[in-house]
């Protein structure tokens, strides 16, 4: 048995799954409704939207089989996600790969396989829409072709879970999808002993900008300040925008002294913008830096509690200077 390559991007495609906050849910009809459709229309006896976990694939929804997970090292799906078309197995006992796969030998006795890898807003490959069959077949361009638009229907509904946790102005985490993946990333500190801070920012002078330029000028601060600082976040940072004109960065294994590093060069990134702006606006921020102890922070929420009252002390500081 061949056991399935790790993409080189797995650790941004990871964090793209669990922002959507999909895994271990309950099934939703949504997307029962296309592993039905799938399953009729190409008359196979399984029907699975797989989801590629860390060490594990598993189903949001699942016909024909009795189980909710299986091991990704002896996945299928693991295998599909590696390329960007169709991936199809028409006799598993034929092929070297897979023809002494526990999954092969045994139940539910896998012989042909096609999935298509969803995709998510960024290009990242999530999973499949996989079918599968006790028997060995072959694939058509037509069978192909429908594939793939019932797994576009799927990455539709996952499309629609990501706006949930999306920024529709500055396309970055809003508040919900922040508490959803640093609540994660938070857990894996503790498991792992692995340090952690917390950057909480807060525009300057938003407010005066909404006023006198227009709404529209403010939402090119917000913007502006987003690319900024997502061009300088590294791929295991949570970066959001949590509310008006509220940031957070949740920094994996960063100290409080590398934060502040991190901080002067966001500051370093602004100031060569402001020089280059023309319409005289100029984007500055507050901001208060907390290091995650456990023995403090019990939650996400209340390192971000800790993290604003800094930044306020911070601004009001700010505010006081002659």
């Amino acid at each position: 048995m061949k056991k399935p390559s790790i993409p080189r991007d797995d650790e941004a495609r990871l964090r793209a799954l669990r922002s959507l906050d999909v895994l271990d849910t309950p099934p939703e009809e949504r997307f029962d409704r296309l592993t039905r459709m799938a399953k009729r229309l190409f008359d196979v006896p399984i029907a699975l939207i797989s989801l590629v976990d860390e060490d594990r694939q598993w189903f949001k929804s699942c016909i024909g089989l009795s189980i909710k997970e299986s091991p990704r090292d002896m996945s299928f799906c693991g295998h599909a996600i590696l390329g960007n078309d169709i991936f199809v197995v028409s006799d598993a006992t034929q092929d070297e790969r897979f023809a002494d796969n526990p999954q092969v030998i045994n139940d539910p006795n896998i012989r042909f396989y096609a999935g298509c890898p969803l995709r998510f807003t960024d290009g990242s490959k999530l999973g499949t829409l996989c079918i599968i069959d006790r028997k060995p077949r072959n694939f058509s361009d037509e069978d192909l072709e429908s594939l793939k638009d019932h797994a576009s229907m799927v990455e539709r509904e996952l499309a629609a879970i990501q706006l949930a946790t999306s920024d529709d102005l500055t396309s970055i985490l809003n508040r919900r999808g922040f508490m959803m993946l640093g609540q994660h990333s938070i857990k894996l500190c503790l498991r792992q002993r692995i340090q952690a801070s917390l950057a909480y920012i807060d525009l300057d002078k938003l407010k005066p900008i909404n006023d006198t330029f227009g709404h529209a000028e403010g939402d090119r601060v917000l913007s502006t300040f987003a690319n900024q600082v997502g061009n300088l976040c590294r791929e295991s940072d949570v970066f959001a925008r949590i509310g008006g004109d509220k940031f957070a960065i949740l920094l994996m294994n960063t100290s409080k002294t590398d934060a502040d590093d991190i901080i002067v060069r966001i500051e370093k990134s602004l100031n060569q913008f402001n020089q280059k702006e023309t319409s005289g606006l100029k984007v500055s921020f507050s901001y208060g830096i907390v290091e995650f102890s456990p023995d403090l922070h019990h939650s996400l929420e209340a390192l971000i509690t800790n993290g604003d009252q800094l930044m306020y002390e911070n601004k009001k500081k700010k505010t006081q200077k002659p």
